[in-house]
């Protein structure tokens, strides 16, 4: 898959299937939005303990970032200022997945409740990266 980025709209190319999907910046806001609120959600419903709350909150700060750098990097005033805030993302993306896999491993939830939002975080987390190679110049554009 390649991914080329024009006024912050990705153009997502499948060799395989020969064919380009071109995706909105509302819609990959919508789902980093998404992202976010079931993150939040997971957050919420976390024991009250001391660990249950510490771990919380570093959830919810770190799930909500990517939404709102996104549509600041939408906005933004450079390719290299673009980059910088998708690199934000990308990293606040990672750490909440970091997070998610800790509630599984200290069973502050059930693992099968967070394994479609681990998923997800893994696919934002690749489309996230591709985006940034893209805008670097790194990586292959499609013909």
């Amino acid at each position: 898959m390649a991914f080329c980025i024009a006024n912050c709209e990705l153009q997502i190319c499948d060799c395989e299937l020969g064919g380009r999907v071109n995706v909105k910046p509302t819609e990959l806001s919508d789902r980093l939005l998404e992202f976010a609120a079931r993150a939040a959600k997971v957050a919420e419903s976390l024991p009250d303990g001391r660990s249950g709350r510490h771990v919380a909150g570093q959830l919810v700060r770190c799930c909500t970032s990517p939404a709102v750098n996104y549509e600041e990097a939408c906005g933004a005033e450079s390719r290299r200022d673009f980059t910088h805030k998708l690199a934000i993302c990308l990293k606040e993306v990672r750490e909440t997945r970091g997070w998610l896999r800790l509630i599984a491993k200290t069973e502050l939830m059930q693992a099968d409740r967070l394994r479609e939002l681990i998923d997800e975080s893994e696919q934002l987390s690749r489309i996230l990266g591709k985006s940034i190679a893209t805008a670097k110049g790194v990586a292959k554009r499609p013909d």
